[in-house]
Parts: C-alpha cells; structure tokens; sequence
C-alpha cells in the first residue's frame, strides 16, 4: 500500500468510532478535543433540561421531512420509535448522558442512531445545532411562561382575598416612610395586584414574541433542501392569534438572536422588583416597632443565639434574589453586545441564566402565593392564611403622623379658602397640635377655630381616619366603596 494511502487509512475513523465519538466535526480535526476543553464547553449537565423540547422539535422536523419526500416513510417511523424509547429512558432515569457528546442535542441523536441506525442520521437533514438549540429554547421557554403566568394569577387571587377581608382596616400611607395619608389596608394589597397583572400582560407580551420558529434556517443562510418551515410550525402551535403560522424570516437573525431571552428576564426582572418591594413592607411591618402583621410559624426561622426572634426569611431571601435575577438580565444583555452575526459559541452562556431565572421566579411566586393566601390544614379543612392582620395597630400608627392635615385643607378650599392658603393655615394647626402632644381631631373646636373663623363643628367628621377614607370616593380612590368595586372588578378578571 502506498505511503499516502496507508496514511489516510489509519487516519480515517471507522463507522463505530464515529458511533461513539458523536462529534459532527470529527472527520476534520487530527487530535482528539483535551478534557479541559470538554469540560469547559459541555453544556449536557445543564441543557439536559431541554429534553423534551429537543424531541418535540425533532418529531416534528421529521414530520415534515416524511412528508416532502427527503426522507422515506420507513426513517420516519424509526425516528418515532427510537424517540419513543429515548424519552421513556429519560423519564425513568435510565438515559446516559455524556460528557463527551457535549450536549443535551447530540446525545440524544447518538442513542437515536444506536438504536435506529442511518434513519437517526438523516434526522439532522437541513438543519444545524444552531437553529435547533434556538427552536428548543423558544420551545422550552413558551412552557415555563405558561407556567409562571399561572403562579402570578395564584398570587393576584390570594392578595385579592386579603384585600377583601381587609377592607374597613384602616392602614397609614406613608410616602417618604413618613405617614401621609390614612388608606384602607385592602386597597394597599390591591396596588400589588396592579402590578403582578402588569407581570402577567408583560408575560404574555413576551411569550407572543417568544412562540417563533427558528428551525430550517439551518447554520445560517437556510438550507437547499425543501423544507416546509410552517408546516413545523403548525406542529409545535407556534401560531399566532389567527392560528397562522409564525417562522423566523431571516435565518441569520433566526440563530442568533436571544432578544426573546433576554426580554424575558427583563420581565422577570420587573416581576422579581415587584416581590421586593412587597417582601421589604412585609418586613417592616413584621418588626415589633411597627407590629402590623405576624407572619406563620412555617414562612419564618429562629435565631441560633437569641431565643426571643421570628426572623422574616422568606421575603428577605425574595429581597435577595431579586439582585439575582436582575443580574442575570445586566448578564444577558452583556453577553450580546458584542457579538457579529451569526451564532457564535457565546451564545451557550445564554442557558444557566435563563435557567436560574426561571427556576427563581417559580420557585419565588409559589412560594409568596402560599405565604399571602395561605394553605389548607387537613386536619380541620379550614385554609390558614400566612399572614395575620394587626387592625389596632395599624389604626394607632396611623393617628401619630396627622394623617388627616390633607382632609383639613380640602374642608377650609370647600369653605372658600385658596389651597395653598389653606395648606399654610394647617400647618400652623398641625404645629399647635404637636405643641399639645394631641392629633388634630383632638384640638378643641374653639383652637381650630383660631386658625380659620369658618371651621365648624362638622370638621371633626373630616378629621377622622374614617371620615378621611370615605371622603376619597373616586375611582381608584381609597374610600371603602371604591376598594370592594376594585375586588369585584379583579374577581372577575381572574375568574375569566
């Protein structure tokens, strides 16, 4: 044999190495890829998670292969078949995933082509890895926000139901961390029903965005083989509202673009911002200098050297990872800005953030739906609520800052007075109040009456916290009418 022929000979790998080397690339390279290298660019122990939106986007490109005559009838059955036994393998643990094979896409290709044989090979015809990881995540991602849109409508129910036992209470508002003005605590719990729902629209807005289909566009430039792009399309409901199919149109952008990740953290990130502030109320109030709610046994910890503690772990952990997730987002947005087209190998440190994110925000929004609306004891059917209202001390906390001066310049304008006039004779008011160490409705009529010669016995309506909350009866206003209008108003979204 000549030199030249026994040289290719011994370089050329057999058909079972390749079998078991898996590497797309292998025929080209003369060394084998260093273990530090395959550690450092595995992604299978974290994209394994992708499973079964790499299976569901593989059935459904062999569909459409079957069906414009690229690969035979009898392929496509085999390609079911071995995919039916992989994810049954999956499922009960018994699948082996590979470091060698890199990720969660060719180790599942090299189990379908052990067990179907060439029909696993022609699978990957027109297509490439890259518009297969980008239709797997699209795939995987639409699933995780139909998830979280459900955990966001638990919590809106279980802030609603709060809210409409909390009606008449009677909370200070505070701006500044100063009191302001007297609200009904029930229309406090309904702001942040406002904005989990503007989570929810976020979410939805996203998942619209999200729900494309990426694959056939192939490496970059779209392949030469006939391909049914929307019949794909059609078959993982990547539709829009019509039910028309939606495909990537430029297939340079189609592998490269992770705005869709992105975007979704960013909502997350809204989401995660909304938690935090709630989770810093709940802490604030949970703490004996203002002892407004107590907090369940079971959402709190001890401390390991003073007996006497009830720590709020559960919304200052929320606190916490709320830094977490909007650190993925400033990660995300980093590893993109750099990058020329197309796919490029950054784009495999798109995943663990999107991940963590995800996993947070569920994990975050599950948690905070059981702590605000409680859980079913077994033992009694009653459900017990997570979080136990202070009424008294609320309605004490919210007589110390002249939570009512407001309601006393509004009384003297419906007497004639300019506002900014009236504003200045209350300040004077609220000045002697604190001289006497009194709240304002506690001033005698005849030292009201010092200040504006109009101020009649009627103020005093007008000075009290309830008086306060009925006055303000407009829409989106606090009075109690407006709060139950609210509830039922959000009742009925949520029910729908």
């Amino acid at each position: 044999m000549p030199t030249s022929q026994a040289h290719n000979a011994a370089s050329a790998p057999s058909h079972n190495q390749l079998d078991t080397k898996a590497q797309a690339w292998s025929a080209l390279f003369s060394e084998p890829m260093s273990d530090l290298v395959k550690r450092y660019t595995s992604s299978v122990f974290f994209d394994k998670r992708l499973w079964q939106a790499d299976i569901a986007g593989s059935l459904a490109h062999a569909e459409m292969l079957a069906a414009q005559g690229i690969i035979g009838a009898d392929d496509h059955a085999s390609i079911q078949r071995g995919m039916a036994q992989i994810t049954s393998e999956i499922e009960s643990g018994a699948f082996e995933w590979k470091l060698d094979l890199e990720d969660v896409h060719l180790n599942i290709e090299a189990r379908l082509t052990q067990l179907v044989g060439d029909a696993g090979k022609r699978l990957h015809t027109g297509r490439s890895r890259n518009d297969q990881v980008a239709t797997d995540v699209r795939l995987w991602l639409r699933g995780e926000i139909d998830l979280i849109a459900d955990l966001l409508k638990e919590l809106q129910v279980a802030l609603v139901d709060v809210a409409a036992q909390n009606v008449d209470v009677i909370l200070p508002g505070f701006t500044h961390l100063q009191v302001a003005q007297p609200v009904s605590f029930g229309h406090h719990m309904l702001a942040y029903v406002e904005m989990f729902a503007r989570d929810a629209e976020r979410m939805a807005d996203v998942r619209r965005r999200v729900n494309v289909l990426p694959l056939g566009s192939a490496a970059l430039a779209g392949t030469t083989y006939p391909l049914d792009r929307e019949r794909v399309a059609r078959t993982l409901g990547m539709v829009d509202a019509s039910g028309h199919p939606v495909v990537c149109q430029n297939s340079l952008d189609a592998v490269s673009d992770r705005d869709f990740a992105i975007e979704f953290t960013a909502a997350a990130s809204l989401c995660m911002v909304h938690v935090s502030r709630l989770s810093e109320e709940l802490i604030i109030w949970m703490s004996q200098n203002f002892g407004f709610i107590k907090i369940a046994d079971r959402f709190t910890t001890g401390s390991s050297i003073m007996p006497q503690k009830k720590n709020p772990d559960v919304p200052e952990l929320a606190r916490g990872k709320t830094g977490r997730v909007v650190g993925h987002l400033m990660g995300l947005i980093t590893l993109m800005k750099g990058q020329p087209l197309a796919y490029n190998k950054d784009n495999q440190e798109d995943k663990e953030p999107l991940f963590d994110t995800v996993d947070t925000l569920k994990d975050t929004l599950r948690i905070f739906a059981e702590m605000v609306g409680g859980q079913l004891n077994p033992a009694t059917g009653q459900k017990e609520g997570g979080i136990t209202v202070n009424a008294p001390a609320m309605e004490q906390a919210a007589l110390k800052g002249y939570a009512t001066a407001t309601d006393l310049a509004d009384y003297l304008v419906k007497k004639g007075l300019p506002f900014r006039d009236a504003h200045e004779t209350v300040a004077h008011a609220v000045k002697a109040a604190t001289t006497h160490a009194c709240d304002l409705s506690e001033l005698p009529l005849a030292v009201l009456q010092g200040f504006h010669p109009q101020i009649e016995k009627d103020v005093y309506e007008a000075l009290s916290l309830r008086g306060s909350l009925n006055a303000r009866n407009t829409l989106g206003g606090t009075a109690p009418a407006q709060v139950r209008a609210q509830i039922a108003r959000h009742q009925a979204r949520l029910a729908a």
